[in-house]
């Protein structure tokens, strides 16, 4: 064999050696590839595992979930109800209806249920007729008992019990309460020619306030009908509502005319009246004129000091003896004057006399109509404090009914003529009772 061949043989002998190296490699790196593609699958295969239990269970959470909620449904569904606050010392019912005591109460519970139905049914024809009604009407039973007396409607004042019991008896859930007197009333009477306004309390707004707070955002009362039309006092309570939603499931009742901050609240919510039900003018209790000059009688008055110089028909005297008389003739004489003259008042000496008691009055003119004292006051300082947005009630009365939940400042601390500005400022909104209002307290104006 010849050096040629044998260098033929090296050549092949390379080739195939580098040809195995290239197999091997390529067989290392398959089987690289092969563990990555078995690690990977087995990661896949835990990931796939891993979401089909994720998604078994996502499945039953979701099948629990809208269990739960048609659950919840079924239970926001059950028991719908429709609440009636009507503030009772304003919102009166028909002079028909409380003459008759317990039966007219009864026909008003009824008439009142069955208009509040006919409403519902042509706002929202959707709800279920299972409804149920709740009535709340809150009143001085008391008061209004002695106006409707006063006024010639009620032959007795205790008719008007009769009328609110048979109302909280005629229906499940009509309520007629009696919240009694507000306590600067507590101590008022009805008499004389200014007793329009004694039976009226700010009572019946407390409850009413907290009720609506209560239910406005309950799913299960569907509607509200708030009856004050006659007291502006609400307004500021509705103006700061400000929920659109809840706007809309608020209707006004009105019974007399709404007063004006009321009235510029109609374009914010929707309002009824329910004809026949409630007065539509305020209890008049003003039947007769206003005596144009009063003769003051004398009427004896007695006192812990008794004057020796009384007349003998004002104290009591010894009884007449024959001694006396024959005695101190001059003594049958002066008594037989004084009773046969019993107009003329015999001026005694000056003797002690009690400490004057300083009545505060209300100012009135000859007809006996209401007057405002007149107040200073400067147009830039009226607006000044107007924009101070101060309470009012809280400053010049000191019995904001509204406490901490007051819209306006009960926390500034206003000068002397801040406080006489503030007194114009109320007086610009007119008294609801004009110039037959008789509370010494009032801050409005009476023109």
């Amino acid at each position: 064999m010849n050096e040629l061949e044998t260098e033929a043989l090296h050549e092949q002998y390379s080739l195939l050696r580098g040809a195995e190296q290239h197999k091997n490699a390529l067989i290392e790196e398959l089987l690289r590839r092969l563990d990555k593609v078995t690690q990977d699958f087995h990661q896949e295969a835990l990931d796939h595992a891993r979401e089909s239990q994720y998604n078994r269970e996502g499945q039953l959470r979701e099948r629990a979930l809208n269990n739960d909620i048609r659950h919840l449904q079924s239970l926001m569904e059950r028991d719908p109800f429709v609440l009636v606050l009507i503030d009772g010392d304003g919102m009166i019912f028909e002079d028909q209806f409380i003459k008759n005591g317990e039966s007219g109460g009864q026909e008003a519970a009824v008439i009142l249920a069955t208009a509040t139905r006919d409403y519902v049914h042509r706002r929202n024809p959707s709800l279920a007729a299972d409804y149920t009604i709740v009535t709340r009407i809150y009143a001085n039973l008391k008061g209004l008992g002695d106006v409707c007396y006063r006024a010639g409607i009620l032959d007795r004042p205790s008719i008007m019990d009769d009328f609110a019991r048979g109302f909280t008896g005629s229906k499940q859930l009509f309520d007629f309460v009696d919240v009694g007197t507000g306590k600067d009333r507590a101590d008022k009477k009805i008499s004389g020619a200014h007793s329009r306004r004694m039976w009226y309390s700010d009572e019946p707004a407390k409850p009413m306030l907290e009720n609506l707070k209560l239910q406005l955002y309950d799913y299960h009362c569907r509607h509200i009908f708030f009856g004050c039309s006659h007291d502006n006092g609400y307004a500021r309570l509705l103006e700061d509502l400000g929920d659109l939603s809840a706007n809309d499931r608020i209707t006004l009742l009105e019974g007399v005319p709404f007063e004006k901050e009321l009235n510029m609240l109609k374009s914010k919510y929707k309002t009824t009246k329910f004809d026949g039900l409630f007065r539509t003018t305020k209890i008049n209790v003003y039947q007769q004129q206003y005596p144009p000059q009063l003769t003051p009688q004398l009427t004896p008055v007695q006192s812990q000091y008794q004057s020796p110089y009384q007349p003998v028909m004002s104290r009591p005297s010894p009884a007449p003896s024959s001694n006396a008389s024959s005695m101190n003739p001059m003594a049958t004489s002066w008594a037989t004057t004084a009773v046969s003259n019993a107009t003329r008042i015999v001026s005694p000496p000056p003797t002690p006399q009690p400490t004057p008691v300083v009545v505060q009055s209300i100012p009135r003119n000859r007809h006996g109509q209401r007057i405002d004292p007149v107040v200073k006051f400067d147009a830039t300082e009226v607006e000044r404090v107007k924009k101070l947005k101060m309470c009012n009630v809280h400053f010049l009365r000191h019995d904001c009914i509204f406490g901490d939940d007051c819209t306006h400042d009960h926390s500034y601390k206003p000068n002397k003529n801040e406080v006489q500005t503030l007194r114009h400022v109320a007086r610009m909104t007119p008294c609801k009772f004009g110039t037959e209002c008789d509370d010494i307290k009032c801050i409005y104006g009476h023109r």
